[in-house]
């Protein structure tokens, strides 16, 4: 919680002057910021002076790592930064902690509006410090699902909207914000039934697979296998809800 509000602070500094902002290419439509750059620092200046001994896999810096045993932090310093460098008012910080390759602790905080969400293994998910939980409704008729487009292109892109039909026939809605980490958010928190993507890197998901699952909510990958911090696709939602998503999106690979 220290180190995402030290890196909210720096995130909310260049929301400020976002106009001299300078981006870079990581790749097609991935973008990069001297704000996430700096929101990264900020983490890894907490996480050395709390716990020197603890590892740091990040986004920018240091997003490989072989051995993950022991205290290991995941952090993503600014998911979302296409929504940051356009003024639009949805992305995150995410960090997680891991012990020897589980995850037990999770904070993603919204700098925009300063929504703080956070859960602990076996501790329960909370907003604000309340406890939340994931939906109650199971009829599809009446879900709003959430999902991540693959912004890259590639061969995903087909696979993607082959599923992408049934769903949004069968659902009250689709939406896409495009924070994965504020994702699994509402998922949590009760505000999406449902959520897919089909690729995501190990920062976006580490806290929010712990969130989701300590707020009653189901993580697997899209083929319904046990979820690791890794890169990976992701179906997730409320029991009845996450079952009904994986038989669709199951269906389109078979």
């Amino acid at each position: 919680m220290a180190a995402a509000a030290r890196a909210a602070e720096i995130i909310r500094a260049g929301a400020a002057n976002r106009a001299s902002l300078t981006w870079e290419n990581k790749s097609r439509a991935d973008f990069v910021s001297d704000v996430d750059r700096a929101s990264e620092a900020a983490i890894a200046d907490v996480v050395r002076a709390r716990h020197p001994d603890a590892k740091l896999l990040a986004e920018e810096g240091s997003p490989v790592m072989e051995d993950r045993s022991g205290l290991v932090f995941v952090a993503d310093p600014l998911d979302g930064t296409t929504n940051f460098l356009h003024g639009f008012p949805w992305y995150a910080v995410s960090i997680a902690a891991l012990v020897d390759d589980e995850i037990v602790a999770g904070a993603i905080l919204n700098p925009a509006n300063g929504e703080l969400f956070t859960a602990t293994k076996g501790g329960g998910a909370r907003l604000a410090g309340q406890r939340i939980a994931v939906s109650t409704i199971d009829d599809p008729l009446r879900a709003l699902i959430g999902t991540g487009m693959p912004f890259k292109g590639g061969p995903d892109v087909d696979e993607y909207l082959r599923m992408l039909r049934p769903i949004m026939e069968q659902t009250a809605g689709i939406r896409r914000p495009g924070a994965a980490a504020l994702d699994f958010a509402d998922v949590a928190c009760g505000r999406f039934e449902g959520f897919w993507e089909l690729s995501l890197a190990p920062w976006d998901i580490a806290a929010g697979v712990l969130l989701v699952r300590e707020a009653g909510g189901i993580v697997t990958g899209v083929a319904g296998e046990p979820v690791r911090v890794t890169h990976t696709g992701i179906v997730m939602g409320n029991p009845r809800m996450h079952a009904w998503l994986l038989e669709r999106v199951r269906q389109d690979q078979q």
